[in-house]
């Protein structure tokens, strides 16, 4: 493990011991309940552990201890998803009814920094980050590179030149969101899941494209090393904003959470 990954992962272990204190000691943030709180601040980890993955792709990443636990909190917690037959074929989904892209007006982490949501995601997840001023980030990232941890491919992002070769995924679409339970909600509901860093990760374009909308019983990460970390990420986010899940993408992820 290189040195900077040693101290992501020493970070991301304060981060759990904290999140974990918060829950036992029923903190609660205005508005939530503690059990809501407890799948926000797991939610919020979780995306650390995105992080790690995708900046260091560890070769075998659902090996470690911390993965692991949340693999079985995410496992447990998986029963707790409404389980439909299959995916409602609903035919009203329109991108713009989740806002604009990648708005910085949300009230998820990262909402109102000043930096567009795309601009927040490629500095968490890139590494040998240059970085610059556009019109909607101060501190764009005009190049980096990283492991895509759908694929392990080693990638290259410049702004100046092929940039879509790096793109932003929601691990939880927002169409099958949509379908799921999202077409219910209220716009800025909408915005704010379009937007959070817990359903968000930078991945390379190809994977992007080829996984489209699709649910976790037709899509899987081809890099299986990164299966358990996505499965953890789609079942607390889920949670986290009371979707359901079908039954064949259910038995997919219990399947992909049994990691080890």
């Amino acid at each position: 493990m290189t040195r900077r990954n040693a101290r992501r992962a020493h970070r991301l272990r304060e981060l759990c011991t904290r999140a974990r204190w918060s829950v036992r000691a029923g903190s609660s943030a205005p508005g939530l309940t503690p059990k809501q709180w407890a799948l926000l601040v797991f939610a919020v980890f979780t995306s650390i552990v995105v992080a790690i993955g995708s900046g260091g792709f560890w070769a075998h990443p659902d090996a470690d201890p911390h993965v692991l636990s949340m693999a079985r909190e995410a496992l447990s917690r998986l029963d707790s998803l409404p389980v439909v037959a299959q995916r409602p074929e609903r035919d009203d989904y329109d991108r713009a009814a989740f806002g604009a892209a990648w708005t910085d007006e949300v009230s998820v982490a990262g909402g109102g920094n000043g930096c567009d949501t795309r601009n927040d995601i490629l500095a968490r997840d890139l590494q040998d980050i240059r970085a610059g001023p556009i019109p909607s980030c101060p501190r764009a990232v005009l190049g980096g590179e990283f492991r895509s941890p759908y694929s392990g491919e080693f990638v290259v992002f410049s702004r100046e030149r092929a940039a879509s070769a790096v793109q932003i995924d929601h691990i939880v679409p927002l169409a099958y969101a949509w379908d799921m339970g999202a077409w219910s909600w209220g716009m800025a509901r909408r915005v704010d899941f379009a937007n959070d860093p817990a359903n968000l990760v930078a991945v390379d374009g190809r994977s992007n494209q080829d996984k489209g909308d699709s649910e976790p019983a037709r899509w899987l990460p081809r890099a299986r090393g990164f299966r358990c970390q996505y499965a953890i990420q789609f079942v607390m986010v889920s949670l986290a904003y009371g979707l359901s899940v079908d039954a064949r993408s259910r038995d997919a992820l219990a399947e992909a959470l049994a990691c080890g």
